[in-house]
């Protein structure tokens, strides 16, 4: 029990020491900058508070649980030796963490917004609910596809320097002929799958199966997944605007 108020209490400090920074830049600017005192500050520092609470016991909550399942299910699955299981949790590991991504849900929401007022949808809550839904639904599918790559890649010893280059050469290739309304959406989303969900138990999945195989090296292995997590949303997305405009 003591062990883990210790650790409950370093994860605490490390959420204030990571919020620190953003806290004295409002500040500065508020007080120093703009000479004022913001609306709302006992409101705001309670919701300081919260934030900080919220994102440590989110973060051990990850390492307690959900970090040492992904590593421990990634090394069952190789040590078993089928690979479809192994490929079929890569893609349901990288689909249900996207799809549960806060940073996502909140770029779907507000692209949904603006593309209403821009007239590229219906100025629905029906037409808007399905736009995020769509969004959220092609960029979980293209990190579960990135995912599948990345395991294929550890298995098989493929270059990721070669994957990446070549990924980026289609995503430039794509920004030139994709609706303009969509690309900046696209770049947007490939940042948002690399968020406080998705990079534990990716990273986790990556290390874990690079450490039971064979002449692979976690080092030089077992990373690399995070890199095509956040390159095949743009892919998909752009993909997903040019449907939408051809429908």
């Amino acid at each position: 029990m003591k062990q883990n108020l210790t650790a409950f209490w370093a994860h605490t400090k490390g959420s204030m020491r990571d919020l620190a920074p953003i806290v004295i830049v409002i500040l500065f600017f508020e007080f120093v900058v703009l000479q004022q005192i913001p609306d709302g500050l006992l409101g705001i520092g309670i919701g300081v508070v919260l934030v900080v609470l919220g994102l440590t016991f989110f973060i051990y909550g990850l390492e307690l649980a959900l970090f040492p399942i992904g590593d421990a299910l990634a090394v069952a699955l190789a040590k078993k030796g089928s690979v479809f299981w192994l490929l079929t949790f890569s893609f349901l590991l990288g689909f249900g963490t996207t799809i549960a991504e806060p940073a996502l849900t909140a770029i779907a929401n507000e692209a949904s917004e603006i593309a209403a007022g821009a007239g590229a949808i219906p100025d629905t809550e029906q037409a808007m609910s399905n736009y995020v839904l769509g969004l959220r639904v092609t960029v979980a599918l293209s990190v579960g596809t990135a995912l599948v790559l990345g395991v294929l890649r550890i298995i098989f010893g493929w270059s990721l320097p070669l994957m990446i280059i070549s990924g980026y050469v289609l995503v430039v290739g794509m920004t030139a002929i994709a609706p303009t309304d969509i690309v900046g959406v696209a770049y947007d989303s490939g940042g948002v799958t690399t968020s406080t969900v998705t990079v534990p138990l990716v990273t986790a999945l990556g290390v874990g199966l690079a450490s039971s195989l064979r002449d692979r090296n976690p080092m030089t292995d077992g990373f690399g997944l995070i890199a095509l997590a956040s390159l095949t949303p743009m892919i998909f997305v752009m993909a997903y605007g040019g449907i939408i405009q051809w429908l």
